[in-house]
């Protein structure tokens, strides 16, 4: 029978072969294992997670390559909620807590966890730069018995391309020298609902002893940990959690302009079938989808599909609404104006939010760009307001910044995209005329939504 250290990699591509130990490159003496976690990558989910394991005790290593990201976290003002806030302050006071540019002190690290973005490019190819990168670091700098994470979504068998091919290469065995592991990540900008800790993870080893020990590692700060067979079932794990979400709010935003054609108010509508404790998942329609899951996850599981030449009908139409949905805004909003008696040509329109999602600073995908954009495009003379985004690069690359008095820009139409919490619309009355984007705005007078 053959050992659980010594199986074939569940889920692998390539036959590997087995160079034992005597290939392994040693360990400096002066990389001692000074830290328990090493996080590549202090974005959006990186920082968190990092955060994360300090608040739980682990002594944790920080790299990223940024100068710019770097100082912002040192000062204090990166965008996190409160809680996150809070941890960030009590870290940076604390000696355990580090934060380097230098890949090298990956090496001082049990555990390494890859956290970097994974894009779409202008053609819906993912663009790996990024997470290859990191990646090349990570495996450069691997040293004996080191965990290996990646937690950055993307194609079904990338973990096993990344890192386990070239570990190997290296002289590396996984499940015997080094253990290698995909758990997705699970943070969610701008949401203060769930605490990390409460928030269950995936994990998927090349072997079984990796997935342990991959296991151990997430147990540090998470209550429960649920293990599956193999990297890939890791991986798809979270291309299905994303599919899922973008093909429901293409319906939701489908079933929006139903209820619009029939007069029927949708939020309503959903609110009502929400009441059914059973075989029902609300999802709001709205002006399109940003960040770096819903727009750009299913384009991995696509694009890995089309070299297959296999079809996934429901996914790829799915994905086509939710990408025209901007431009869906666009021509309503040309709409409300000609009923108005005025055509967008000269208009001038205010949009009001244009992060990504209510309470976060991030334009990654941000519908509201091209959005703006479109309506330039038509003629309209366009400003936004978001205290959340004083200035925001444009899709022609252009700065702009924020209208500071609403009211002095005048505007014939207010789209609304995006609705922070801290954001006051108290200014609309009568005299401005609503396109709710957002479809949450259900008191603003002269309201009319897609």
């Amino acid at each position: 029978m053959t050992s659980l250290e010594t199986r074939p990699l569940v889920g692998r591509r390539h036959p590997r072969p087995d160079l034992g130990s005597s290939a392994l490159p040693s360990v400096p003496p002066q990389y001692a294992a000074d830290f328990d976690i090493a996080i590549v990558g202090l974005g959006y989910v990186g920082l968190p997670t990092a955060l994360a394991y300090h608040h739980a005790g682990a002594r944790v290593l920080g790299l990223e390559i940024s100068p710019q990201r770097i100082s912002t976290i040192r000062s204090g003002d990166a965008d996190l909620l409160d809680s996150d806030r809070a941890r960030l302050t009590e870290a940076l006071r604390d000696p355990r807590f580090a934060i380097t540019d230098d890949p090298t002190m990956l090496r001082r690290a049990t555990a390494v966890i890859v956290c970097v973005p994974t894009p779409v490019d202008h053609h819906l190819v993912p663009d790996l730069t990024m997470l290859r990168s990191a990646c090349d670091s990570v495996v450069a700098n691997a040293v004996p018995d080191q965990i290996l994470m990646l937690t950055s979504t993307s194609y079904v068998g990338c973990t096993d391309d990344l890192l386990v091919t070239p570990l190997v290469e290296r002289g590396f065995t996984p499940g015997r020298n080094i253990s290698v592991a995909f758990s997705p990540e699970r943070i969610d900008p701008g949401n203060d609902a769930y605490e990390h800790e409460s928030v269950p993870r995936v994990v998927g080893g090349a072997t079984p002893s990796c997935e342990m020990r991959a296991s151990a590692v997430l147990s540090r700060y998470t209550a429960r940990v649920h293990r599956v067979d193999s990297l890939a079932a890791a991986e798809m794990t979270k291309l299905l959690e994303n599919t899922f979400r973008a093909v429901n709010i293409a319906l939701a935003n489908e079933v929006a302009d139903i209820c619009r054609e029939l007069d029927v108010p949708v939020t309503e509508v959903i609110d009502a079938a929400a009441t059914k404790p059973y075989g029902f998942m609300p999802f709001l329609p709205g002006p399109g989808v940003g960040g770096h899951c819903i727009p750009c996850d299913p384009h991995y599981l696509l694009w890995q599909l089309r070299e297959r030449r296999v079809a996934a009908p429901m996914i790829t139409q799915a994905m086509s609404e939710i990408a025209a949905r901007p431009a869906r805004v666009v021509e309503r909003a040309a709409q409300v104006l000609s009923d108005a008696g005025r055509g967008l040509g000269g208009a001038r329109v205010l949009v009001v939010g244009v992060s990504y999602k209510p309470d976060v600073a991030d334009l990654r995908e941000s519908p509201a760009l091209e959005i703006i954009h479109g309506l330039e495009r038509r003629g309209a003379i366009v400003e936004y307001l978001d205290p959340l985004c004083p200035q925001a690069r444009m899709l022609d690359g252009r700065v702009t910044e924020t209208v500071r008095d609403p009211l002095g820009f005048a505007p014939d139409l207010v789209v609304i995209h995006t609705r922070h919490r801290e954001l006051d619309l108290s200014w609309i009355d009568e005299r401005h005329l609503v396109l709710d984007a957002s479809y949450r705005e259900l008191a603003v007078p002269r309201r009319v939504t897609l």
